[in-house]
């Protein structure tokens, strides 16, 4: 059973949206980045929800407020919220950091506490555009990011580089994951996937989709054992314990696919964009269901809630969130 193309809620934004990413860690799970041409905007999304009685849908109410607009002087590419951020928890103030990619190539720090005013902190050191960047959630002591210059770049704490690992085509997306805080997994756009050690910094093992161009990676937060990708047209999930082939793999998008973002709250659920047009799809891993089908004029970018089943899609000067009902159970 499909849901219907119109998103469930939407919140208006100055400009087209070049990337969304919902805040990954539970104590401030309320907080949404949105990446535009000259800016990061931060929001504070509220979902109250409500169960019926009697019934096994949930009604949602919504609302979001403007937190803070942070200027970045040219296009936002990609983003990653760092753990130290905290929004109203423990009765301290507020702290908001977040990395954001650049246009020009450069990777800039925001730290603010949404009163006193906002610092910026660039890393330089790549020579191509930047694809993706992501924090260690742990405690983001290191910042990885990868991108056309075929190298996988680590930052630490103070903004120095730590490691460059030499990749043998651009890469295209970048992981860490909570569980396996002392690795870092790589997309390289010629379908390979390549997992290295932050310790030893070398490459431990790799994976090879079969098919390119490899266009991103998403490891799953509930099963450190499995990661999703998309390639060609097709999405693929690999069990990194079990074969460096996949374990399934399934037509995503008959033109082309371009992204890839698992669940938080669910882990069967996953969510592509491709072609033809802007398609966007929400996949059951465990049945063939296909919960969200959609089409959109522009679409930018996709992040999950880390509790909710709600996406983020960007688009033309607005963000489309899609709640995502519950699969039944077949009885």
């Amino acid at each position: 059973m499909e849901q219907s193309s119109a998103s469930t809620y939407n919140i208006p934004c100055h400009d087209i949206v070049n990337t969304v990413e919902f805040c990954p860690y539970d104590w401030c799970s309320t907080l949404l980045a949105v990446g535009t041409n000259s800016r990061v905007t931060i929001y504070r999304c509220r979902f109250i929800n409500e169960e019926d009685e009697g019934e096994e849908s949930m009604h949602e109410d919504f609302d979001f407020k403007l937190l803070i607009d942070i200027q970045n002087g040219c296009p936002v590419r990609s983003l990653s919220w760092s753990p130290v951020t905290s929004y109203k928890s423990y009765e301290q103030l507020d702290t908001i950091r977040i990395a954001a990619a650049g246009s020009d190539n450069r990777i800039k720090i925001f730290t603010t506490d949404l009163v006193e005013g906002t610092e910026a902190e660039v890393l330089e050191g790549h020579s191509d555009f930047i694809n993706a960047l992501t924090y260690n959630p742990e405690n983001g002591d290191i910042l990885a990011s990868t991108g056309d210059d075929y190298t996988c770049r680590l930052w630490g704490n103070d903004g120095s580089q730590q490691a460059c690992f030499q990749l043998s085509a651009p890469g295209m997306s970048v992981c860490i994951h909570e569980k396996e805080s002392g690795k870092v997994v790589v997309a390289q756009k010629n379908g390979i996937i390549k997992m290295f050690s932050l310790d030893l910094q070398h490459q431990i093992s790799s994976c090879d989709c079969g098919i390119s161009p490899l266009m991103g990676i998403d490891w799953c937060r509930e099963d450190e054992d499995i990661i999703g990708a998309v390639a060609g047209t097709e999405w693929l999930v690999f069990q990194l314990s079990r074969s460096s082939q996949p374990l399934e793999r399934r037509q995503a998008h008959t033109d082309g696919v371009r992204d890839i973002k698992w669940c938080k709250s669910q882990p069967n659920l996953l969510a592509t964009s491709g072609r033809p047009g802007r398609q966007i799809k929400v996949f059951n891993t465990r049945h063939h269901q296909v919960p969200l089908n959609t089409s959109l004029k522009v679409s930018y970018g996709m992040s999950w809630h880390a509790q909710l089943p709600v996406l983020a899609v960007g688009g033309d000067s607005q963000v489309h969130l899609y709640y995502i009902e519950p699969a039944r159970q077949q009885t």
